[in-house]
């Protein structure tokens, strides 16, 4: 029983020395991390937040900085869409508040545009204050801001 027992243990290992040589002389070699996995694609649809001050209609220096990152980080891309969709809080006229947030989607739009992003892919949308309260009657909060949605894909 010993005997077979180290007969196949010795088989076994000059199988497995066979099959390392065979590899070593096939040209066969270890592979560098980057070559085996590749690194995630920015060029993706993507959603973020441009956020306000309480009744502006201005960029904010936060906001300028956003769109900059966003637009540089996306550069590389193609650009099929770009859905922008202004918002207002509930406080206030609602006529107003649909005519703020479409300033603000306009503003984002423009800046969008002057960092280089394809003017006929986007889209323009204004919520106002539609959806500002919760069904329960609560304000939502953080309304001060546009919603963007943008459809990349790699060149």
């Amino acid at each position: 029983m010993t005997t077979i027992s180290t007969l196949r243990a010795v088989t076994a290992l000059t199988l497995l020395a066979a099959l390392g040589l065979s590899a070593c002389s096939t040209g066969q070699r270890f592979w560098r991390r980057d070559q085996l996995v590749a690194a995630p694609s920015v060029c993706t649809t993507q959603r973020f937040d441009i956020y306000f001050a309480e009744a502006q209609a201005r960029l904010t220096e936060p906001a300028r900085e956003a769109i900059g990152l966003h637009a540089a980080r996306l550069r590389d891309c193609d650009i099929r869409s770009v859905s922008v969709t202004g918002l207002a809080s509930a406080t206030g006229d609602s006529a107003a508040n649909r005519d703020l947030s479409e300033r603000r989607a306009v503003v984002v739009v423009e800046a969008l545009a002057a960092a280089g992003w394809p003017a006929p892919a986007f889209t323009l949308e204004a919520a106002g204050d539609a959806g500002a309260v919760t069904a329960d009657g609560l304000a939502q909060p953080l309304r001060r801001r546009t919603e963007v949605v943008v459809e990349a894909r790699p060149r």
